[in-house]
């Protein structure tokens, strides 16, 4: 029996040696990170989205692209339309609904042809008009300029009607007695990470009348070293957050390792405030874990084998 536990004592001893050489490289060593271009087909517009600032009485003209990049022959026919939006509590887009932000649907006029038809590579502008009332009310106002496509694809000798709708968003700013407020209700990282991406996660919630830009900056480092080995500073995750909304923001670490100890900063902004995490996260898959764990008993029942011996020494 005290051969047995003897072994075991010494097997321990070199599993935990392993253990903290695997983990030592792991802590000095920055891992390969992969990125996926992403490649577009088909409709496209640009911009997708459009903030502005307006004065009660004042005009503003906007413009945006369509563009048929499709590789085969056939024309993109197309129309559009006005529909104001907004959004539910949890943040699904709403067409059609009137509310406070929803007046601007009324002033907004199109100055191009309300249909049309490209052909492959062939792309167009779209111009329009926002003419604010002198009695607008101060805030946010949300409106989405839609380009729809009838088109008639054949499969399987049966006639299909294929439908492509993409929108042109407006976050208009009506000056005035607006506010600009909010708060960031949660912020988190987890410690330990059993699988998966390394993340930092937010809900942001809009108490003002008009809309905000929220960001979310991650920054990853080895434990031991400061050598930055992730971070979307440069490019944060954004987010326009609405009046009376709150906003989950999960920003991730892609590719994360699947074994490390790692030093993470997550920072939420909005309208001013700002909120950081600086925490020590630990990536280990549950076989790893359960290999540790292991490793721990046996260290455990060596040492209190040695002290049962030196008692009856």
């Amino acid at each position: 029996m005290r051969q047995i536990l003897k072994n075991i004592r010494r097997e321990g001893i070199y599993a935990v040696l392993s253990l903290m050489i695997v983990l030592l490289s792991t802590l000095f060593t920055a891992p390969n990170i992969y990125a996926e271009e992403n490649t577009k087909q088909g409709f496209l517009m640009t911009p997708m989205k459009q903030q502005v600032i307006i004065n009660p009485g004042d005009s503003y003209r906007g413009s945006f692209t369509i563009f048929n990049q499709a590789t085969n022959s056939k024309d993109f026919p197309y129309t559009i339309s006005i529909r104001s939006f907004y959004v539910d509590e949890n943040y699904n887009t709403i067409f059609d609904q009137d509310n406070n932000y929803s007046q601007i649907s009324e002033w907004v006029s199109i100055n191009s042809p309300l249909s049309g038809s490209l052909s492959p590579n062939e792309k167009t502008n779209i111009d329009y008009t926002i003419s604010v009332p002198k009695n607008a009310p101060a805030g946010g106002q949300y409106v989405a300029i839609v380009v729809t496509s009838d088109n008639d694809v054949t499969a399987n000798n049966s006639a299909v009607i294929e439908k492509t709708a993409i929108a042109h968003t407006i976050f208009a700013e009506i000056t005035g007695s607006t506010t600009h407020s909010g708060e960031i209700v949660n912020i988190s990282v987890p410690t330990i990470f059993l699988s998966g991406n390394i993340f930092g996660e937010s809900t942001i919630k809009n108490t003002g009348n008009v809309h905000g830009d929220a960001t979310y900056t991650m920054q990853i480092y080895p434990l031991f070293s400061n050598e930055e080995i992730f971070t979307n500073t440069e490019s944060p995750d954004t987010h326009i957050i609405l009046p009376d909304r709150s906003f989950y923001n999960k920003t991730e670490w892609p590719n994360t390792p699947s074994f490390g100890i790692f030093k993470v900063k997550y920072i939420a902004s909005f309208e001013g405030l700002n909120k950081e995490i600086d925490k020590i996260v630990v990536v280990c898959p549950i076989w790893l874990m359960l290999i540790i764990a292991v490793v721990i008993m046996a260290i455990v029942i060596g040492i209190v084998t040695l002290i049962q011996r030196k008692k009856r020494g």
